[in-house]
């Protein structure tokens, strides 16, 4: 019998016991937490007190240190358990888990399930990150970064392709892409995943892109964000922005950091997506996720919006147009913390794209607000890994007097020798982000160059490592 059985058997919904080291274990309800010990718990009592609850892959990551989340059964009771660890601390909720959905009488009600599920379900199980659907064509799949054929999938003709992608389209949806011949909305396949659906069309016909995100939120930890990255999640105000082309994992990021907050601040967070990608359940934070154009009519609406809705932190999925950065800016400048994305590559470009939003007799104010209320910039890039999966390269840079000062004065192009010289707070440069994997092995040095915006320079840190570069591997 598991120590935490007595403790958790009897709890309501509502309910749940905590578990962290330096505090003794209590239990927690909406009237406050009221400890059941008096003894202090230790990082390893937390830990072997949730090894007896975990099996399987749950407890792996728990042995190794590493976040977790399973289910425990006791008795007739099925209880959540969430363990997260760093160094020298570890910490865990237990709660009764919510009753699965009834899902029998939907899907009487419904009929049969839609036929695009049993590709997304093989896409699911090969581990690929998308699926690619073009009229005329086999479906494929991006498979750890390259695009193969989905195995066993017939032709999909183009009178095929409406009825297929029009079966689990929204009504809103259906009527943007009559108008606008592309649209975008959000897919989900109950207890599998949900998708982020593009439908356009090309010179075959109809098309589709289904991008996988997990239902399972990657944490913090096991991106293994840095300390610098983690303390912009405790900041009052100012605008923090992950950066990266389209699939660099920017989303996933955010996410995590998202996630972070949620576990240890008590704060109000607002998110504007389009679709609403990652489902964020309430642990410390109260969090409102607004999708565009089924919550709110744009983002820049929604972000005015979010001024009068009581908020500490606003997500801003994509900072797409003049005034829904504008409103970004002001909204860190006036007591908000605002995280946001933008498709730039380097964190120098990323301060260049913003000022280069606004008209020229405006420039010289945004440089001046962007000064005080930019916090940081995170630009990252999407590496094969060797032996399979990818890796994220991020280059970090985070805004201090001399940063603050080059901006304000349009000195944009010194910015790279800051983050250089600021290794020390935590800052680094894309190619020394891409040298550190290479040298871990988990990047090709081929890979690595390829992915370099600075290929010369890159090319002259690998050879100062004494690292071969291949170039008969790249594919120029």
């Amino acid at each position: 019998m598991a120590q935490l059985d007595r403790l958790i058997e009897r709890l309501q919904a509502g309910q749940e016991v905590t578990l962290e080291s330096g505090k003794p274990p209590a239990i927690k309800t909406a009237a406050g937490s009221s400890p059941v010990a008096a003894q202090e718990l230790s990082r390893q009592q937390v830990v072997s007190l949730v090894l007896e609850t975990a099996s399987g892959p749950g407890k792996e990551d728990v042995s190794a240190g590493q976040s977790a989340t399973f289910e425990y059964q006791l008795g007739g009771k099925r209880f959540t358990v969430e363990f997260s660890a760093s160094e020298g601390k570890a910490s865990a909720r237990v709660f009764p888990a919510q009753p699965p959905a009834p899902a029998a009488a939907p899907a009487a009600a419904k009929g049969p399930e839609p036929e695009i599920n049993a590709m997304l379900r093989a896409m699911f199980a090969l581990g690929a990150s998308d699926l690619h659907l073009t009229s005329a064509h086999k479906p494929m799949i991006r498979l750890h970064g390259d695009m193969k054929e989905l195995p066993d999938a017939q032709v999909v003709w183009q009178d095929k392709m409406a009825p297929l992608i029009s079966a689990i389209m929204p009504p809103h949806n259906a009527a943007e892409f009559e108008e606008k011949r592309d649209t975008d909305f959000a897919y989900e396949i109950g207890g599998l995943a949900r998708f982020r659906v593009n439908v356009f069309m090309d010179r075959y016909g109809m098309g589709a892109v289904f991008r996988q995100i997990p239902i399972e939120i990657v944490t913090a930890e096991k991106l293994k964000l840095s300390k610098e990255i983690l303390d912009l999640c405790f900041l009052s105000k100012g605008l923090v922005l992950v950066t990266g082309p389209t699939g660099s994992g920017k989303s996933t990021t955010l996410c995590a950091l998202v996630d972070y907050i949620n576990r240890n601040r008590r704060a109000h967070i607002v998110t504007i997506e389009d679709p609403i990608e990652f489902i964020h359940n309430k642990k410390n934070c109260l969090i409102n996720q607004r999708e565009v154009h089924s919550h709110t009519r744009s983002f820049s609406a929604a972000l005015r919006a979010a001024l009068r809705e009581d908020p500490d932190i606003v997500l801003v999925g994509e900072m797409r147009d003049l005034e829904t950065i504008s409103i970004a800016i002001e909204t860190a400048e006036t007591g908000h913390l605002v995280f946001g994305t933008l498709h730039t590559t380097t964190a120098a470009s990323t301060v260049d794209r913003i000022i280069d939003q606004f008209p020229a007799d405006r420039q010289a104010q945004i440089r001046t607000m962007l000064a005080t209320s930019l916090k940081g910039v995170i630009s990252q890039t999407l590496c094969k890994k060797t032996g399979g999966g990818r890796v994220a390269a991020m280059e970090t840079l985070f805004v201090n007097s001399a940063i603050s000062n080059l901006i304000r004065e349009g000195k944009i192009y010194q910015i790279p020798s800051i983050i250089q010289t600021g290794k020390k707070q935590g800052m680094v440069a894309l190619n020394d982000a891409l040298l550190k994997l290479v040298v871990e092995k988990a990047v090709d040095p081929a890979e690595a160059y390829i992915k370099a915006v600075d290929k010369q320079g890159f090319a002259a840190l690998l050879k100062s490592k004494g690292i071969e570069l291949s170039l008969t591997a790249l594919d120029e």
